[in-house]
């Protein structure tokens, strides 16, 4: 317990602001909608699970320094129930649809925010072409007049679907087997996928099926499993892709040359992911040439890319939140993993961030190596 006294005492220099919420259900999913609601929602196997959109905190907006305010005060605005585990959700920007994956099946659910209620109701499920047993797509959506999704378990599936008619306007048109891992769509007619393999591409939906690629990943990666990131426009200049290995091994690339690294690091991690599934790599929205990782433990460190050069050489985090581990007395028996985090998408420092013990917190750190 001193060492959890240590930290409550230490993050009053650490942290600008700080909130700590309990969830009825541990959560993989966090998304935003606007800039002060977020999507969480449940996955626990063979029960009911929450699908909430909660408010942050009022007190976020207040500027000065707070200290921390571990307390109950998100608000659920609406919320609803799913018969199954929810992997992955994603809110269709200016609309009021959700749509989510999970097991059993492949199939993806679309859900309707109410606008006369405070419900979160399932309205039409998009059919997958083949089962994968405890495989499920990876999802995400398009910024359009008409609602689509990116969706698929692994290469041969990948599809784009629109919501409204149900039917596909996309798919790859393969027989490749590889199993995806991420999916992000960078504009109207551009998406990246990286697979558990490390195998990333760009691809341009406007042509047949010819992404440029890196076709030989990470030489020497046996073992590992990856996941990428992809920093969004005007986010800073290149490299602007990030890809994130199982072991802490991360690699940053110019999407001009998807084959070569510009660096490759090994970052502070004190042990292999144990659940790779759970591993995440985010660009700050905001503040330069920063990333956050997590899924290693039940910390999130916050790295600075600024000086990486491409020797292969350890780095250090410019910042590790603690947060899960000291808050709930978990340091003890080491059992906390964070399940998912993002950036909040206007203020440079703040983070939301869950674990697999039902904890979200919120959080905006104070980076004491100076200013960017």
């Amino acid at each position: 317990m001193e060492a959890a006294e240590d930290w409550l005492v230490e993050s009053l220099r650490l942290y600008q602001d700080f909130h700590a919420f309990d969830l009825s259900g541990a959560t993989r999913v966090l998304e935003w909608i606007g800039d002060e609601g977020v999507f969480v929602a449940g996955y626990e196997r063979l029960k009911k699970n929450e699908v909430l959109h909660l408010i942050l905190p009022l007190r976020l907006s207040v500027k000065e320094n707070q200290g921390l305010f571990p307390e109950r005060d998100f608000k659920v605005r609406h919320g609803g129930f799913s018969d199954g585990p929810i992997f992955d959700l994603k809110h269709i920007p200016d609309t009021r649809l959700l749509v989510t994956s999970g097991l059993p099946g492949c199939s993806l659910q679309v859900w309707q925010i109410s606008e006369d209620s405070d419900a979160i109701k399932a309205v039409s499920t998009v059919a997958a072409h083949e089962e994968e047993g405890s495989l499920w797509p990876k999802v995400a959506v398009f910024s359009s007049a008409a609602p689509r999704a990116l969706h698929g378990v692994r290469l041969r599936s990948l599809e784009i679907t629109d919501l409204e008619s149900q039917k596909t306007t996309y798919s790859t048109g393969i027989t490749d087997s590889e199993v995806l891992s991420s999916l992000q769509v960078l504009d109207a007619d551009i998406f990246a996928f990286c697979c558990t393999s490390g195998r990333l591409g760009l691809v341009d939906i406007r042509q047949k099926w010819a992404p440029s690629e890196n076709l030989s990943p990470n030489p020497g990666s046996g073992g590992r499993r990856w996941c990428a990131a992809v920093r969004g426009k005007g986010q800073g200049p290149r490299p602007s892709i990030a890809t994130l290995g199982s072991d802490g091994h991360l690699c940053l690339l110019d999407p001009r040359d998807l084959c070569h690294p510009v660096s490759s690091v090994q970052c502070s991690v004190s042990t292999p992911s144990p659940d790779p599934e759970l591993l995440r790599v985010t660009w700050a929205p905001v503040l330069d040439n920063c990333l956050a990782i997590s899924g290693f433990d039940g910390t999130i460190q916050i790295y600075d890319v600024t000086s990486w050069d491409a020797t292969g050489s350890q780095v250090e985090p410019l910042f590790t939140h603690k947060g899960h581990v000291f808050l709930d007395g978990n340091v003890v028996d080491n059992a906390c993993l964070v399940t998912t985090h993002i950036w909040h998408p206007c203020k440079p420092r703040t983070l939301l961030s869950a674990a697999n013990d039902a904890s979200l917190q919120v959080w905006d750190w104070v980076d004491l190596h100076g200013p960017h």
